[in-house]
């Protein structure tokens, strides 16, 4: 299914143009709601109003709390998607197959409950979990057995148990790996680039040369005291449109944005396909 015509992206043409549209705000007003109504605490984003939407789950990192990625998260509401976040599993030893189920969870009640009073509603089949650190991790464990899943992001993925790279041998949705070059907690070699190598699905696998691990949050935290580095505008405005990009084009059939897919892109280096 594609976007409506009057609200899809305009052409691009090169990798520069499409990171400035689409780190930009989308056409649509957002909407703010609270996940704890089902049970389960975090933060729902989505657009005023539309019928069979695109949605997308979001996995936290480690002791990070869900506001953190409400920037990416409001973002990809203005650009058509419902995205929900919980905000659970933040201790110093979470439960990664708890968290993954909580996902799942997640992705369940979006997809079978109106929001907005009812004007608002998600199209199942259309959906993707992302997850930055653990909760790529998390997310790769939510993924296995998930027959309607569509996409799949992960962002400096860390290592989970199980095993992220087990974890991963069995996704064959398109995947979009993201990686910081600069990650002392998450290093690319180590678990990017292997998690990437794994899959059996569509894969890309794009670095960030000059971000660290940090960089893709938002805002301030006391968890900053003990991890490097901090927010990063740069790789916040990249993400962004690295992200928007490939959901729109694998959730909506979106072809307009396919240099953020396969193209040169500045500031991030694309691997081979693997």
């Amino acid at each position: 299914m594609r976007t409506n015509p009057a609200l899809r992206p305009p052409a691009v043409r090169n990798g520069k143009d499409a990171v400035g549209h689409l780190s930009a705000p989308g056409p649509h007003r957002v909407l703010r709601g609270d996940l704890g109504m089902v049970g389960i605490p975090g933060i729902v984003f989505a657009p005023e109003e539309g019928l069979g939407l695109p949605v997308v789950v979001f996995a936290h990192d480690w002791l990070q709390p869900a506001d953190r990625y409400a920037d990416l998260l409001r973002h990809l509401a203005s650009w058509g998607f419902v995205t929900a976040a919980p905000s659970n599993h933040r201790g110093i030893l979470p439960s990664h197959p708890a968290f993954a189920a909580d996902l799942r969870t997640t992705l369940d009640v979006c997809a079978g409950v109106r929001l907005g009073d009812g004007r608002i509603s998600v199209d199942g089949r259309r959906s993707a979990l992302v997850g930055h650190g653990i909760g790529a991790g998390a997310a790769l464990i939510a993924a296995n057995g998930r027959a309607r899943l569509a996409a799949l992001v992960t962002i400096a993925a860390a290592q989970t148990h199980p095993d992220v790279i087990d974890s991963a041998r069995a996704l064959t949705v398109p995947a979009l790996h993201i990686a910081a070059g600069k990650d002392t907690v998450a290093p690319a070699a180590g678990h990017a680039d292997q998690i990437a190598a794994t899959t059996s699905g569509p894969t890309w696998l794009r670095t960030l040369p000059k971000a660290s691990h940090s960089g893709f949050l938002d805002g301030s935290h006391w968890s900053d005291l003990v991890l490097a580095g901090g927010p990063e505008a740069k790789t916040r405005r990249i993400t962004r449109a690295l992200v928007t990009g490939f959901l729109l084009r694998h959730l909506c059939d979106e072809d307009r944005v396919d240099v953020l897919v396969d193209g040169k892109v500045p500031g991030t280096v694309l691997a081979d396909r693997v």
